[in-house]
């Protein structure tokens, strides 16, 4: 079981720690420009960092379920490889927002683009699933016969 997880389970590592350096990003700017907490208001620069780290911690859940359903129902080695475009992607995002509201843009359509392949390739694993389980019909044979 485990040799059929293990890259979804090294993506997941890999997104925590980024959200774990997204977190420590804001906790440095807040101490830069001595804002302290609940406060979120601050200099411009300030407030690119927060709400880069804050959109990128509302769509984590999202990414991480995909990723797992994408993994388990249609192909671990093509989730994990998505999943590390995502983190990239993210990544980008955040260093981009960081420095320019304009800079983010790119990079929030590309990750945006990989969740829908996701999204994709996660409902046609779980169709196939359903459809060969319930059903008896085995998509993959019909299309290579």
């Amino acid at each position: 079981m485990l040799d059929q997880i293990h890259w979804l389970a090294v993506v997941t590592v890999l997104g925590v720690l980024e959200q774990a350096y997204f977190f420590l990003q804001v906790i440095y700017a807040r101490r830069l420009f001595g804002i302290s907490p609940p406060k979120i208001s601050g200099p411009p620069e300030f407030e690119r960092i927060f709400r880069a780290q804050v959109n990128s911690s509302e769509y984590f859940p999202i990414f991480l379920a995909l990723l797992w359903q994408a993994g388990l129902f249609f192909h671990q080695g093509l989730a994990a490889a998505l999943g590390v475009l995502y983190l990239c992607a993210r990544y980008c995002y955040f260093m981009g927002y960081k420095a320019s509201s304009a800079e983010r843009l790119a990079p929030i359509y590309f990750s945006a683009g990989v969740l829908w392949i996701l999204i994709a390739v996660s409902a046609l694993g779980i169709l196939h699933f359903f459809l060969s389980h319930y059903v008896g019909l085995n998509i993959l044979q019909l299309l290579t016969a």
